[in-house]
């Protein structure tokens, strides 16, 4: 396509991203923080079905790296009010938690005596 064109077409699709986008904030389906986007469905799952659902869709499950991470997947939590599923897991250390690929994490912010490996961490 000559170069005007291209232009074209990519403003067009920016513009339908944007507006999918702004669809989805309002039915609380996604959030964003430091460049990266999450997203629910708003349905409840078991552990295994949410991580092959965020796999088909091109993504993982949401492990959080920093505070504004945490926050957007507390929102979810606030605007759904239910839990959300992590990407961790118990490391073979009772009471240690690592990420699902088994790299140490760098960034927890848990309830006091937590985790307990009891669920509701």
């Amino acid at each position: 396509l000559p170069d005007n064109e291209m232009g074209n077409v990519i403003r067009q699709l920016q513009y339908r991203i944007s507006r999918l986008e702004g669809v989805l904030r309002l039915n609380k389906m996604i959030t964003e923080s430091g460049g990266k986007i999450f997203a629910t469905s708003g349905k409840n799952a078991d552990f295994d079905t949410t991580l092959e659902k965020c796999k088909e869709a091109g993504g993982s499950i949401a492990t959080p790296r920093n505070p504004g991470e945490n926050e957007a997947i507390l929102y979810f939590v606030k605007s759904f009010n239910t839990y959300a599923y992590l990407g961790i897991k118990q490391s073979l250390i009772p009471g240690k938690f690592q990420l699902l690929d088994g790299r140490q994490m760098n960034y927890t912010n848990w309830y006091s005596k937590e985790p307990s490996g009891k669920g509701e961490e």
